[in-house]
């Protein structure tokens, strides 16, 4: 009788799951940025708490006098069901067809081979919805692959969002001030948060707009100067205390469109080197093994076909990026 070497422990959940996630990742550009930290959870509803507080100028008082008295800030509470998303694959007989040592160790790497070159591909898929995801958080609102809305933040928390129309198809408009205005809105949104300095990811037609702009031309061309030497000038410009960043984040939808993440004319600004404002939670898999223990990145499992004709893969993860200062984001138009 034959040894099935799927139903070794290389090939377990855990071996599996451990394998996918030290595999080399895709994720793009906000998890190089480390934007959004990861955070653990056992369930798949998480509550996010939020505390207003108060801050009063203290008045004087003669010693011995009466001292003012503490006020608390209002605690409100928003529940959120961090999404599931599945995906499955499938090993066929004849990709692992010619290798006829079963149980030896050789045969066991054969498989191992084949088995990280799906859930590489497997992976992948999953890195550009988390990208997708998250960029909807930067945008206050987090959109499904079909383009609907899981959650718009600005209604969750009850916030009027904020767009600063740059015009840059007019010569005379001020740039450097419109920059200021974004910065300082970020600055006064941040209740009791720090920042290190203000990026904004833009779209092509923004950042073409943007550093052919009059205002803006010379400045551009100086930091050519240097930059060009030294890195993709399209990587991070610096006008009016931003950074701009050409973002090209693109994906294909269920139905086969291509859906930017980032709409043509526009940008979005948010703050960096916070530590409290971006997360992205993780959920534990619906596996019976993985009840109550904290969620990881990506789950994988595999199960022998009907009559073993192949092996089907699983994997799925179960993430929710969150902007939870919704009210530090800004939206640019070039227009």
């Amino acid at each position: 009788m034959m040894i099935n070497p799927f139903e070794s422990d290389a090939f377990s959940m855990t071996s599996l799951t451990e394998s996918i996630n030290i595999l080399p990742n895709n994720y793009g550009r906000l998890e190089a940025m480390n934007l959004f930290p990861q955070k653990s959870v056992r369930t798949r509803n998480i509550a996010v708490e939020e505390m207003n507080g108060v801050l009063n100028l203290l008045p004087t008082q003669i010693p011995g006098g009466n001292a003012t008295v503490g006020t608390r800030g209002k605690r409100k509470m928003r529940s959120f069901t961090i999404p599931h998303i599945p995906h499955d694959d499938v090993v066929l007989p004849e990709e692992v067809q010619g290798i006829r040592a079963f149980g030896s160790e050789t045969e066991l790497q054969a498989m191992a081979n084949v088995i990280t070159d799906h859930l590489q591909n497997m992976r992948n898929k999953h890195a550009i919805t988390l990208e997708h995801l998250r960029m909807g958080a930067l945008k206050g609102n987090i959109l499904d692959a079909d383009g609907s809305t899981l959650y718009n933040l600005y209604n969750e928390f009850e916030i009027t969002p904020k767009t600063v129309n740059f015009a840059l198809g007019t010569a005379g408009t001020d740039v450097k001030k419109k920059c200021l205005e974004v910065v300082r809105h970020i600055e006064d949104n941040l209740c009791g948060e720090f920042m290190t300095g203000v990026h904004c990811l833009v779209s092509p037609e923004f950042f073409d707009a943007l550093t052919s702009h009059p205002k803006v031309k010379e400045a551009y061309e100086r930091w050519q100067e240097g930059a060009a030497l030294r890195d993709d000038m399209r990587s991070g410009f610096i006008f009016g205390g931003i950074t701009f960043e050409e973002y090209r984040g693109q994906a294909t939808d269920p139905d086969g469109n291509v859906r930017r993440f980032i709409a043509s004319g526009e940008g979005h600004c948010f703050p960096v080197g916070t530590s409290q404002t971006f997360v992205t939670y993780f959920a534990p898999a619906d596996f019976n093994e993985t009840v109550n223990t904290l969620g990881l990145p990506i789950y994988a499992k595999q199960e022998p076909r009907k009559f073993d004709r192949g092996t089907d893969l699983h994997t799925q993860s179960n993430p929710l990026p969150l902007c939870l200062r919704p009210a530090v984001l800004v939206k640019v138009t070039a227009s």
